[in-house]
């Protein structure tokens, strides 16, 4: 695997190796050996989120308060532009976002720490995203930041206006949101 630190040094695209021959291709998504020493990162993932979206559906940006959760997001097919928002107060990075584009043609994961608000747009006429989280969902303290802030200022690679659901649609600013 190939490590690359992101705008955010603590986001973190992870290039998979990939085996391809004649029947097709194999690669490790995830080994927890190589996340603790390779990366410096102990995680303990316990859920498995499966997300199936439309071409211009974007879904967050999300996130826990109460039981915030790392993220490890992968794309298995079409593409989507991933973004991640530090929520952290103390950080030198509070209120910035970083956005890295995920496809399966180029498999590839992105790390999200806790206290980071996490969505993303789909490019593709579908896209199948899978994500492992550090904690539950917990919806009881769950909020919405919204996706076109003009305070973060998220350049999402938009051709129209985007899909959004009620949660999204009436996500809050960044002023108006509590941070970590």
């Amino acid at each position: 695997m190939n490590i690359l630190k992101t705008e955010i040094p603590e986001v973190l695209l992870i290039e998979h190796k990939v085996l391809r021959d004649a029947r097709g291709f194999f690669l490790e998504s995830y080994r927890a050996y190589d996340f603790a020493k390779g990366l410096n990162i102990s995680a303990n993932f316990v859920q498995d989120n499966h997300s199936h979206s439309i071409q211009g559906v974007l879904r967050g940006l999300h996130y826990q308060l109460k039981r915030p959760q790392g993220k490890l997001v992968r794309v298995i097919s079409g593409e989507i532009f991933d973004v991640a928002v530090d929520l952290r107060q103390s950080s030198p990075t509070y209120g910035k976002w970083v956005g890295r584009y995920l496809s399966a043609e180029a498999p590839a994961s992105l790390w999200i720490p806790p206290e980071f608000a996490h969505g993303f747009l789909v490019l593709s006429p579908q896209a199948d995203v899978l994500y492992k989280t550090t904690d539950y969902y917990d919806p009881s303290s769950e909020y919405c930041l919204r996706w076109d802030d003009p305070h973060v200022g998220i350049e999402w690679p938009l051709q129209k206006p985007p899909l959004l659901s009620k949660k999204d649609r009436e996500g809050k600013f960044f002023k108006d949101l509590p941070p970590f």
